[in-house]
């Protein structure tokens, strides 16, 4: 006999686990299915963004940024290092324990708010009389039948055209994080989010890193100012970056890759690496989810169609998180996760896209939420624009990172906040003031007036607040 759930959720990432925990939190009888495994057989829930994305990436960013400020750093502030050198065993060991740890925490809080968790792939069987069946495969088979289910399978890493993925050469995100030494050369693929971060954390360690991209501009999704700011700091720091890219052939050997590309000019050119870390984005995780079985609709690229709510074309099913519309964020997926748990339940709760945080954690890091200048220009919207640099703030110069500002956007005639964009210190912390005036529709006035402890690096956004009113206090 199958069980019977009220809800069942297939994934346990970001969007998975926290819809199965809100939705025991309302009272549902509620299962949770995911197949990640760890060494051993253990289960790994979490997805990607606790087994080789989010959480691994910036464990290494750490431990790469620290290994940064002991050989170039610390010296400024009198503390000599001598004989500095990198474990990168260690370093990855250390990196695995912190993931290990997400995902016993994650195991820890299914069980205690009594979701049951069966490891496992999940998929579509058909249709029960109570809502629908659910198989599950692997270690300990079982039938599950449920009224509503919520499906969060994910994505998986998009490869090059004639360029599969060996994670031995060609390296998927999860290739890039498990790099058992530090390459002479290492190439990148993209200038996203992975890309930047993985070609951080590899040239801290004494790679020659070269990024290559295909878009005319770099960072095209974030604002103008920051983009530039960016590109200037990570040329600084070694990081070659090309623009207006097209890959001709990507040829793996034994021992190195050889990438053949083409400029923004038309020019050939050649580019051989020890590795090459592709990350040109990403496909939703729809194959054996038994789709046709049920009738689930996908669109062309495979996502699962849904609407404003989140709602599939499937009574009592639902979708979140990077297999359905929208940006492929952990955040983004928990939020779609809790209000399709309190829409079962009968609540009304509301997700903004456009109040949803964006974070790039290099050095320096990039955080924005809202709309950019860009954006406002071609919409038609009359703004005023008030930004502080990090140089004039007094906790960024004690701490030696003064690269970078902050930036508000704010709707000239009524004064609210449409957009706020930073680069430098902390901006993955800072960017959350300006997530929050905009959910509760405060104007740069409001931020202005506020106090902000001192010295602190938030004082860079009151002083952009200060800004957009052209009353600076401290520049």
């Amino acid at each position: 006999m199958p069980d019977t759930f009220d809800v069942v959720v297939i994934g346990a990432g970001p969007g998975g686990y926290i819809a199965a925990i809100r939705a025991a939190q309302l009272g549902f009888s509620t299962a949770c299915v995911d197949d990640w495994t760890r060494d051993g057989g253990k289960p790994a829930p979490g997805g990607t963004c606790t087994n080789v994305g989010c959480i691994p990436s910036k464990a290494l960013l750490q431990s790469s940024e620290n290994f940064e400020h002991a050989g170039h750093g610390f010296a400024q502030h009198g503390i000599d290092v001598k004989g500095l050198s990198i474990d990168v065993g260690r370093m990855l060991a250390r990196k695995d324990k912190v993931v290990a740890q997400n995902n016993d925490g994650i195991l820890f809080l299914l069980k205690k708010n009594k979701v049951a968790f069966h490891h496992g792939r999940a998929s579509f069987a058909g249709k029960a009389d109570s809502g629908w069946t659910i198989r599950v495969e692997g270690a300990a088979p079982a039938t599950l039948t449920a009224k509503q289910v919520i499906v969060a399978t994910g994505s998986t890493p998009r490869a090059l055209p004639g360029a599969p993925f060996d994670n031995v050469r060609i390296l998927d995100n999860a290739g890039a994080l498990a790099i058992p030494a530090v390459p002479k050369r290492l190439g990148v693929v993209g200038a996203g989010v992975i890309g930047l971060e993985m070609g951080s954390v590899w040239r801290r360690l004494g790679a020659e890193v070269t990024v290559l991209e295909a878009l005319p501009a770099f960072l095209g999704a974030a604002d103008e100012a920051v983009a530039k700011e960016a590109q200037k700091a990570f040329a600084k720091q070694g990081l070659a970056i090309h623009t207006g890219v097209k890959i001709t052939a990507v040829k793996s050997g034994k021992a190195e890759v050889t990438v053949e590309w083409t400029d923004d000019k038309g020019a050939a050119q050649k580019t051989t690496v020890d590795r090459l870390i592709v990350s040109i984005g990403r496909v939703p995780n729809t194959a054996g989810l038994g789709a046709d079985v049920a009738g689930l609709k996908l669109d062309e690229r495979g996502f699962v169609l849904v609407d404003g709510e989140c709602r599939t074309n499937l009574p009592g099913v639902w979708a979140v998180g990077d297999v359905v519309r929208g940006p492929m964020l952990a955040h983004k997926a928990e939020e779609e996760g809790v209000a399709v748990a309190e829409r079962i339940a009968g609540q009304r709760p509301h997700v903004d896209f456009n109040a949803i945080p964006w974070v790039i954690y290099t050095a320096p890091e990039i955080a924005w939420v809202g709309k950019t200048e860009r954006d406002l220009k071609a919409e038609g919207v009359d703004y005023r624009v008030g930004s502080f640099p990090f140089s004039a703030n007094g906790r960024a110069r004690a701490m030696g990172e003064t690269t970078g500002f902050v930036k508000i956007l704010a709707d000239a005639a009524t004064d609210r906040v449409l957009g706020m964009h930073a680069i430098g210190p902390m901006a993955s912390e800072l960017i959350a003031e300006g997530v929050m005036a905009m959910e509760f529709g405060a104007s740069s006035e409001d931020i202005a007036r506020i106090c902000h402890a001192h010295p602190t690096l938030s004082e860079a956004t009151k002083e952009a607040a200060l800004a957009v009113a052209k009353r600076t206090l401290n520049l």
